[in-house]
């Protein structure tokens, strides 16, 4: 069953109506199979961070936490500031403090963009083949249509105009990052015909035989971010997903329009996150840190995935490992449930993801270690 476009059984009405169970409630026997096995599951299908929260981090939370007042929803002038010195420091982008804006998560942005950019009925979104659910469901909660493509120019054929075209380098699932010139390629499209871009870039810092690009920096954008949101997390930077911190920056004329909806509508990054978010954005020792554990553990995992049969895709950065046996992906499943692994099926992922799975670096050294073991036995 795909989680993507599969329907469900359960009743329900308003924003939910329409929309497939939860992809990860799928999983519930390939868990139960998993965790009989002696020792336990090992948890590979989520990625989320297992690695301590950074002392930086912690102590700034300490410090702000007598915080009585609301938030400003555009965040602190400290924090835009902050956002601004990172992406030209970091991605070599120029943007100004104007132009940024915390989200509660990228998550949440990423389910809620089409909406806030009053997308509905007669709008059509473009996402990657192989997708973050994510995507296809905020297309259904705006009520707009859903196109799943990676070649845009098929588009013209087919004489699709989309309104908003989502990108993802590096990609999750596949770990893929699109080259500059690839993605200078797709921006200059969907210019041409008057859709806006957001580049889902969640997983830049991780680059391992690849390294990613924003479609901020000039060689993709050119001297100007018009028509351009960049989504960026610190939940894998800097093990913060626990604290629901985040950041969309581009074009200044859309940021202010999601500024004033999210106005409206109380979305609030608490006043303590976004002291967090600033202590943290100032340190890349404890991302250095990170990027080290997670880059042990793809060594350990990845030969022994390949010495049982496994081929491995793209997965030139990020946090997952994408790999198929040619089968099924829920034959796959089914296969590392009974060693007592679970993973994410393709068929989260789409049609084009339906023969792979996806393993998460984020679990212990111990889990990933036993994960090794058990395929090797």
């Amino acid at each position: 069953m795909s989680a993507t476009t599969s329907t469900t059984s359960t009743t329900r009405r308003g924003l939910g109506a329409g929309l497939p169970d939860f992809p990860w409630d799928t999983l519930a026997g390939a868990r139960a199979t998993a965790n009989a096995y002696p020792g336990g599951v090992v948890d590979l299908s989520i990625g989320t961070p297992v690695d301590p929260t950074p002392e930086v981090a912690q102590r700034a939370l300490t410090e702000a936490a007598d915080s009585p007042g609301y938030p400003l929803t555009s965040g602190t002038p400290a924090l835009r500031q902050a956002l601004a010195d990172h992406l030209d420091r970091r991605w070599g982008a120029a943007v100004l403090p104007e132009a940024t804006l915390p989200v509660i998560g990228s998550k949440e942005l990423v389910a809620w963009l089409p909406t806030l950019l009053g997308l509905g009925a007669g709008d059509v979104v473009v996402y990657p083949e192989a997708a973050y659910p994510t995507y296809a469901a905020g297309v259904q909660l705006a009520g707009a249509t859903g196109v799943a493509c990676d070649d845009l120019t098929r588009l013209d054929a087919e004489g699709v105009r989309p309104a908003l075209v989502w990108l993802n380098s590096p990609s999750n699932p596949t770990g893929q990052v699109l080259p500059a010139e690839v993605l200078a390629e797709r921006v200059a499209w969907a210019r041409a015909h008057g859709a806006i871009v957001a580049s889902d870039e969640c997983y830049g810092e991780f680059g391992w035989e690849a390294d990613p690009v924003s479609v901020l920096h000039p060689s993709v954008s050119g001297d100007s971010h018009d028509g351009l949101l960049a989504l960026f997390s610190l939940s894998k930077r800097s093990n913060l997903a626990g604290y629901r911190a985040g950041f969309v920056a581009g074009d200044p004329a859309l940021v202010s329009e999601l500024l004033e909806v999210r106005k409206h509508i109380g979305m609030l990054v608490p006043r303590p996150v976004q002291e967090v978010m600033v202590a943290v954005l100032a340190d890349t020792a404890h991302v250095e840190e990170q990027r080290e554990r997670y880059a042990s553990r793809r060594a350990r995992l990845r030969p022994a995935l390949e010495a049982v049969g496994f081929t491995v895709h793209h997965s030139e950065a990020g946090l997952y490992l994408w790999a198929t046996r040619g089968e099924g992906s829920r034959d796959t499943l089914a296969w590392l449930a009974e060693r007592g692994i679970l993973v994410a099926p393709g068929d989260f992922y789409g049609a084009a993801a339906e023969q792979f799975v996806r393993f998460a670096l984020t679990a212990t050294d111990e889990r990933v270690d036993a994960a090794v073991e058990r395929l090797r036995a």
